[in-house]
C-alpha cells in the first residue's frame, strides 16, 4: 500500500479488545499522546500495554483501559511518580515489573525474532526470582549462569514521530530515539502519529538517515497530528509542558472527570485550545533536570 494515511480515530479502529500495545517515547517524551486520547474516549477495554511510561500510562489507567501493563517505570519526570498510574496500581492493576535493561532486551530479542536473548540484568537482585524469568548456563568455557531474558512481542506500536510521508517514511529528530525502533521492529503492526506530513522529498532521507529509524514497510499507517505527544515533549518542535502535566496530576482522583471533559472528550482543534494554543506550545522553554 503506497498511501497509509490516515486519521488518528482510524488508526483506533484497527485496535481491539485485548491487545498488548507497546506505546513508544520515554516518560515525558514523544508520547502518541493524541492517538492516547483517542483510545481513552473509545469503547476498547482490557487493553496490555508495555511502555517506558509517562502521561500515556496514567491518561490509560484512569480512563479504566488497562488490564496489566509490561513497565520499568511510569514516570513525569519533575513528578517522580505518575499519580494516576499509583492509584491504578494500588487499587490492583496487573504488573508485569522489570528493569529499564530487561525491557530493552526482551524488546529486542522479539525485534530480531529470538525467543530470549541473555543478559547479567537483574542477577542478584528481587527482579530475579520472579518465576517469568529462567537462567541459561553459557556454553562457552565461562559456564557464566545468565538470566535468558524472553522476547515481549506487542501486537502493535503506538508512535510519534516529527515528519512522516503519506508511504510511511518517517523521522524522529529529537537526540533521544530510545526504544521505538526496536517496539516498531518487535510489533506485528506498528501505526505513527507524525507532527508535519510531508513529501518525500522534503523528508531528505539520505540527508537525515540517521533520524530515519525504521524502514517504511514496518509502518502500517501514518496520521497528521500537530502536537500529537502534548504535554509531553517532541523536541525540537516544542519541550513538554510542565504546568500542564502539573494540572493533569492533580486531577488525580475526584477531579479526575473535569479533567477529562476539558482535556480528552473533544476533538484536537479543542483540545489545542484548551492547553492555550500553538503558539503558547512553541514558547515553552527547554526543561531543566
Amino acid at each position: 500500500m503506497l498511501d497509509k494515511r490516515m486519521s488518528v480515530d482510524a488508526i483506533v479502529d484497527q485496535l481491539r479488545d485485548g491487545m498488548t500495545i507497546a506505546i513508544g517515547g520515554w516518560a515525558t517524551r514523544r508520547k502518541p499522546m493524541a492517538l492516547v486520547r483517542a483510545i481513552a474516549r473509545s469503547d476498547l477495554k482490557d487493553l496490555t500495554v508495555i511502555a517506558y511510561g509517562g502521561p500515556d500510562v496514567g491518561m490509560l489507567a484512569a480512563s479504566g483501559k488497562l488490564k496489566r501493563l509490561i513497565f520499568a517505570f511510569v514516570s513525569l519526570d519533575h513528578i517522580p511518580i505518575e499519580p494516576h498510574f499509583k492509584a491504578a496500581r494500588q487499587a490492583g492493576l496487573e504488573v508485569w515489573e522489570m528493569d529499564e535493561g530487561m525491557l530493552h532486551w526482551g524488546l529486542r530479542a522479539a525485534a530480531m525474532q529470538l525467543p530470549f536473548l541473555p543478559t547479567r540484568v537483574g542477577i542478584g537482585t528481587a527482579i530475579a526470582e520472579n518465576p517469568r524469568f529462567r537462567t541459561i548456563t553459557s556454553p562457552y568455557d565461562d559456564g557464566e549462569t545468565l538470566i535468558a531474558m524472553p522476547a515481549i512481542r506487542p501486537d502493535v506500536a503506538l508512535l510519534h514521530v516529527h515528519r512522516a510521508d503519506e508511504r510511511g517514511n518517517v523521522l524522529t529528530l529529537s537526540p533521544d530515539p530510545f526504544f521505538d525502533e526496536l517496539m516498531a521492529r518487535a510489533a506485528g503492526r506498528t501505526f505513527v502519529t507524525t507532527e508535519k506530513l510531508v513529501t518525500t522529498a522534503e523528508l531528505d532521507l539520505p540527508a537525515n538517515a540517521r533520524f530515519h529509524l525504521v524502514e517504511r514497510p514496518l509502518i502500517s499507517g501514518v496520521a497528521e497530528a500537530a502536537f500529537g505527544a502534548h504535554p509531553t515533549s517532541a523536541a525540537p518542535d516544542y519541550q513538554l509542558d510542565l504546568g500542564h502535566l502539573r494540572t493533569y496530576a492533580a486531577a488525580e482522583g475526584e477531579a479526575w472527570d473535569a479533567y477529562r471533559a476539558q482535556f480528552i472528550d473533544g476533538d484536537a482543534q479543542s483540545y489545542l485550545a484548551a492547553v492555550g494554543g500553538a503558539d503558547a506550545i512553541r514558547a515553552i522553554p527547554a526543561p531543566v533536570y
